[in-house]
């Protein structure tokens, strides 16, 4: 009778626990989303995506990043971590690693095979590189791993550093129009995915063709169709609508629609197939869904943030998120799920864009840096002792500075003098610097909570404000300017308050946060601040 008493006890308090946690939790990434965007496009959004979100949920104004580089796959990583590359390991995309002495892509794993319809290239991934546990790992052994784990995304940094190391499954898109996975997470795709990608639904879309959502009125927040700072997605013609995808396909294959809004839209498809045949959300142990949004990313790229295209997408998005919450609605319940969305990096506007209309700022490619930099060598040194140069980092090649006799520290001091008298360089920084940072140095706080001394360089350059190492037109990121790291927050749903924050928050402060909701431990590298008003009782 004891042993069942005993047994009844723990089959309740096991209970009591798994009703103080959502069925499912849904993280969804923006890639690329400026906070500003839910501003300037609120006017043409609906009622039920976006602006459901913010007047039903917490919106927190003014979230950052804090640290450099500020790109998709540190992005990703800090979300779900809590913490920053000088931590997690995830110093950039892709980047030289001075401890192997060559470059590395974020997510690489030549261990692991692809399965699906991919490249090999493709499908060689993991998350081997994350050197930090995510609050996907963590919920996963809180659970004792009966709780699952799938991270969904265009990108493969996107899908699979959400998810972390114990998920059950990362999809991510490839070349071919099918979804893709490795030999990390099992022998064969499971069948849904495999009868997913049979569908051809990216044919769809194609077909369809990419015009304008909404009357061309409504596109006043954007410049005109075309205009001087976006970049083309059919190179034989203007960047104007609408877009024959029929025509690109044949030129480029399935690979287009990731710069279309459309590869958002067979991305949701995707998540809600994945809701129903993985039975995500339907017993009492948590589960949690990464989806993020990558071609938000590719179209700012390409076109810029002025761009009809741009706000075009946004708009589909709107929609889209709209249908998406809907179906959560039906199959979890509008009180059993808890769903946060954010960006793993904002965006600049375009340098040209700016100096036409009189900001003194201009594009520097990088190819042109690096030639300045390997000019400087030669001409000082008598030898090229730039080994790479690359996110800012600038990395020397130690054995030919040995061998003619030079002092290392003495070639750092010459090449940063010199990158000072460089117009779009603000600040340079050694390695010794940056390790003896101690934060009273904002733009300086900003490089040591994103370097890794075992991969990054001996100097790291900060650009002046409104500069930019990147092509003529569209845009990229990088930056510890506002304009990089200033993102949205939306939470909405189990047991989140109705309101909004204007106080300045840390993307970092996300992970620690669920963590407290979940009641399961923090991520392994973080540093724990949280956002109190959401844990606070209604």
């Amino acid at each position: 009778m004891k042993k069942i008493f005993l047994y009844l006890l723990l089959s309740f308090v096991l209970t009591i626990q798994a009703q103080q946690r959502p069925k499912l939790v849904v993280g969804i990434v923006v890639d690329q989303m400026k906070m500003e965007y839910l501003y300037r496009f609120s006017e043409d959004f609906s009622t039920n995506g976006f602006i459901r979100l913010m007047n039903n949920g917490y919106t927190f104004h003014n979230m950052h990043y804090n640290y450099v580089p500020t790109y998709t796959a540190p992005g990703h990583a800090s979300i779900y971590t809590g913490t920053t590359p000088s931590t997690h390991g995830i110093v950039g995309n892709d980047w030289f690693n001075k401890a192997i002495g060559k470059d590395m892509y974020c997510t690489e794993d030549k261990s692991v095979k692809t399965i699906g319809d991919g490249t090999e290239e493709e499908g060689a991934m993991s998350p081997k590189n994350l050197l930090s546990t995510t609050i996907t790992d963590e919920l996963r052994m809180a659970t004792n791993f009966k709780g699952k784990v799938i991270g969904l995304s265009i990108k493969d940094r996107g899908a699979i550093l959400p998810a972390g190391h114990f998920a059950n499954w990362a999809f991510w898109y490839s070349k071919t129009g099918a979804f893709i996975s490795s030999t990390f997470y099992g022998a064969a795709l499971p069948n849904w995915v495999t009868e997913f990608n049979q569908d051809k639904r990216y044919m769809n879309y194609i077909n369809k063709g990419w015009d304008l959502l909404k009357p061309i009125a409504t596109y006043n927040e954007s410049l005109a169709d075309d205009n001087p700072y976006e970049g083309k997605l059919d190179k034989a013609n203007a960047p104007v609508f609408p877009y024959d995808l029929s025509k690109i396909y044949k030129e480029r294959g399935a690979d287009v629609l990731r710069t279309t809004p459309f590869g958002n839209d067979i991305l949701a498809e995707l998540a809600m197939k994945a809701i129903e045949k993985e039975e995500l959300g339907k017993d009492d142990i948590t589960d949690f869904l990464t989806v993020s949004f990558s071609s938000t990313d590719y179209v700012g790229h390409t076109f810029g943030p002025r761009s009809m295209e741009l706000q075009d997408t946004y708009l589909r998005l709107d929609q889209t998120l709209a249908q998406f919450l809907n179906y959560l609605d039906k199959t979890v319940g509008k009180d059993n799920y808890l769903l946060f969305l954010t960006a793993d990096h904002a965006g600049a506007e375009n340098p040209n864009y700016l100096k036409d209309n009189k900001y003194n700022v201009k594009n520097i490619p990088s190819k042109d840096i690096i030639t300045a930099l390997r000019k400087y060598s030669n001409e000082t040194f008598g030898a090229d002792l730039v080994l790479d140069y690359s996110n800012f980092n600038l990395f020397f090649n130690k054995e030919i500075i040995k061998q003619k006799g030079l002092e290392l520290t003495k070639v750092k001091q010459s090449f940063k003098e010199f990158l000072m008298t460089q117009e779009q360089v603000k600040r340079v920084y050694t390695e010794e610097e940056i390790l003896a940072s101690s934060g009273d140095d904002y733009f300086l706080s900003f490089i040591s909570k994103g370097y890794d001394p075992k991969q990054n360089g001996e100097i790291v350059i900060l650009d002046k404000t409104g500069y930019m190492q990147y092509q003529a037109t569209g845009t990229t990121h990088g930056s510890p300017n506002s304009y990089d790291t200033h993102v949205p927050l939306l939470f909405y749903g189990w047991q989140v308050p109705k309101g909004e924050l204007h106080s300045k928050k840390y993307i970092t402060q996300i992970a620690p946060t669920l963590s407290q909701m979940l009641k399961i431990p923090f991520t392994n590298g973080t540093e724990a601040e949280v956002l109190e008003t959401l844990l606070e009782k209604k």
